[in-house]
């Protein structure tokens, strides 16, 4: 699939805010891709898609989840989660894509799993630091991301974690397996 066509209809389906910030993870996703000798294209059309359905109507995603099988647990969070799901389905069925592994970093790019592939985790940490985002301890996550994604993503995960915690906002279960997967990795990253 060509950059273009992905381009026009990923633009008409978000503001352009979230356009900009479509276009800055496919800037980060590029550079990481690169930096890890990962498929740069598919790295590249996969940020381009990741929030696809970012804005799509909740009856409709959940209609799409309840219909599909998806976890049902989805239902009982934030619907800001959906649009992971929502969009590698739309991927499938709107673009063409049948690529598992972009239909599943898009599937996991909000939660992660304890089960991400390195495409997974480029994905995830393109969408946290991408050049757009100024929140506390975004420089040392881009600095980290570049010496390892797994660092990275225990890095990323505990501050997202601790967000939530802090807001008494619920944690996905995926989240906190993903969390626990890298804290067993025993990791030793100079944060």
């Amino acid at each position: 699939m060509e950059r273009n066509d992905v381009l026009k209809k990923v633009e008409a389906a978000m503001p352009n805010a979230r356009f900009k910030h479509t276009l800055g993870v496919e800037k980060a996703a590029v550079e990481l891709a690169e930096h890890y000798h990962i498929d740069v294209e598919k790295a590249r059309i996969t940020a381009l898609l990741h929030d696809y359905a970012k804005y799509y109507e909740d009856d409709k995603a959940r209609k799409i989840i309840e219909d599909e099988g998806f976890d049902p647990r989805l239902l009982q969070f934030h619907h800001s989660l959906w649009h992971a799901p929502v969009g590698a389905y739309l991927a499938e069925k709107e673009f063409g894509i049948t690529d598992p592994e972009i239909l599943e970093a898009i599937r996991v790019h909000t939660t992660g799993s304890a089960t991400m592939s390195d495409f997974d985790k480029l994905i995830y940490l393109a969408d946290y630091t991408e050049p757009g985002r100024t929140f506390p301890g975004v420089y040392k996550a881009r600095r980290i991301a570049l010496n390892s994604l797994d660092e990275a993503m225990l890095f990323a995960l505990s501050n997202t974690i601790t967000h939530l915690i802090k807001k008494q906002q619920l944690v996905f279960p995926d989240t906190l397996d993903a969390y626990n997967y890298f804290v067993n990795l025993n990791l030793e990253g100079d944060y």
